[in-house]
């Protein structure tokens, strides 16, 4: 059978890890797309980097890069990160943002199914949320264009806020605290 093989990364560390900027900027993603840590960015980075560095390859390569890099702009469209009229060109034009908003996390937000970026994170990972009918417990996992009408919750579930009027709760455990003291006679 053998040693099984050494498992790389899905992602590259920063050069600078402690840069102010960088750090602050992965701040606002993270508590903007609800995300655990800054390996969650990082993984989306590493799948810009890598389209980007392809797209700069084919158009070096002029107009045979050109046709080469259809199959690039195809599989971006497929994943609804692109439009499907889009050109190569347009590939450097691509965020961080684009590639975080496929994920099923934020997906689920944007449907209506979770209020907050947190709520939606929990309802995947306890099996609450499926994907044409398959219950998916991975908030990274990216959603295609196609899938994205099939996303449903698996199990029932209510998240609406259920508040009580609070003059009315006030009133309640005044009532159970004070009982009813006995009349006095004005006689």
């Amino acid at each position: 059978m053998g040693d099984p093989k050494k498992l790389k990364n899905k992602y590259e560390t920063p050069r600078k890890l402690w840069d102010l900027d960088r750090i602050k900027g992965e701040a606002k993603l993270k508590s903007a797309y609800g995300l655990k840590n800054a390996r969650e960015i990082w993984v989306a980075m590493q799948g810009l980097k890598k389209a980007r560095r392809n797209a700069i390859r084919l158009l070096a390569m002029g107009e045979k890069g050109e046709e080469a890099g259809k199959p690039l702009v195809a599989r971006l469209a497929k994943m609804g990160i692109m439009s499907g009229d889009a050109k190569l060109h347009d590939v450097l034009s691509l965020s961080i943002e684009n590639f975080l908003d496929r994920r099923l996390q934020t997906r689920v937000i944007k449907k209506g199914l979770a209020r907050t970026p947190t709520q939606a994170r929990q309802l995947v990972t306890h099996g609450f949320i499926a994907v044409k009918g398959r219950k998916v417990t991975i908030p990274s996992y990216s959603v295609t264009a196609e899938e994205e009408q099939y996303i449903a919750y698996y199990k029932p579930i209510d998240i609406a806020v259920h508040t009580e009027d609070k003059s009315a709760k006030k009133a309640k455990e005044e009532a159970v605290e004070q009982p009813e003291a006995p009349k006095a006679d004005a006689s």
